[in-house]
């Protein structure tokens, strides 16, 4: 039996979450992931090396690796102290590392990763430094990731510079070769769209042969989806794309515990409303379960579960 082709495209700690998730299956995986972050060690490296962002690329190397923990613990350790190396994570400086040896970041990711015996392959959605800029209701401009959600406006649009930014071409046949196309889950506007805005992804996509879904968000986020609905995210998705991205949508229907909807309403966070019925109008089909697990006062999608849902489609 040939493997399914699995392509997940996003950034941050859910698409992490859901690879370990997907890893234990018998699919090939293929992460494509965003390089729009310009916070903490990552937004220090880039500026300094001009480089693209190493941290949600080391994440989904650490998420597909099999090593032994330690070796994990040692990738993610983050120096608390030393002039300069104090907030760097160890798996952010291999990455600058190996990318400064191979003078490519794509091919710094895949030598990386056969030192952490990934399974899968990890592509970043380009192949250098890109920034995210969004345009407000009020018609502000707010550029770099980080600064997004901090500026608590709304959002009308977020888009790409450099224009003429180009796909990494591994990416794109990953997608044309792809049997289930999955985006997310991640941040909207600065985890999953910045992917689908460098130039031919989303095109590739619409044109693809494979099954496409959106794992929507769980919780909105403060500063970047407030009030959202699970409609509202797939709206703004078809907003900056355009139709024929998303097929089908994964959305967790069961109410969260009344502590946990306390903690997150202190971070300006509250459910997503699952809107069935303007889903339907727009198209798509839903797959409603309870797929999330109360982990640590936070939440976490039940990666395994999410993965038996996603590979039941394809």
């Amino acid at each position: 039996m040939k493997k399914k082709n699995i392509v997940v495209i996003g950034g941050g700690t859910g698409l992490s979450v859901l690879l370990r998730g997907l890893k234990t299956f018998p699919v090939s995986i293929t992460a494509i992931v965003t390089v729009a972050d310009d916070g903490g060690s990552s937004g220090r490296l880039r500026k300094e090396l001009d480089i693209p962002p190493p941290g949600d690329v080391r994440n989904v190397l650490v998420a597909l690796a099999e090593v032994e923990p330690l070796v994990e613990q040692l990738f993610q350790h983050r120096f608390e102290n030393g002039n300069g190396l104090s907030g760097h994570s160890l798996g952010n400086l291999l990455l600058a590392g190996m990318t400064s040896i191979t003078g490519d970041f794509a091919r710094g990711i895949s030598e990386l990763s056969k030192v952490l015996n990934v399974r899968g392959k990890v592509y970043p959605a380009a192949n250098r430094s890109i920034v995210l800029h969004a345009e407000m209701e009020d018609g502000s401009i707010v550029t770099g990731e980080s600064q997004i959600p901090r500026v608590h406006k709304k959002i009308k649009r977020v888009f790409l510079t450099p224009e003429e930014v180009e796909p990494l071409q591994e990416s794109i046949q990953a997608i044309e070769e792809a049997d289930l196309i999955v985006l997310g889950p991640g941040s909207l506007y600065t985890s999953v769209l910045p992917n689908l805005l460098v130039p031919g992804i989303a095109e590739t996509i619409r044109k693809a042969k494979a099954r496409k879904v959106y794992i929507c968000n769980v919780m909105t986020q403060e500063g970047e989806t407030d009030g959202y609905s699970a409609a509202d995210h797939l709206q703004a998705i078809v907003d900056h794309c355009g139709e024929g991205l998303v097929e089908d949508i994964l959305v967790h229907s069961s109410p969260v515990s009344s502590a946990l909807q306390v903690r997150y309403a202190e971070e300006g966070a509250s459910q997503v409303v699952v809107d069935q019925n303007r889903l339907r109008h727009m198209g798509v089909e839903i797959i409603a379960d309870r797929f999330v697990l109360e982990w640590h006062h936070m939440l976490r999608h039940d990666a395994v579960k999410v993965s038996h849902a996603l590979l039941s489609l394809s």
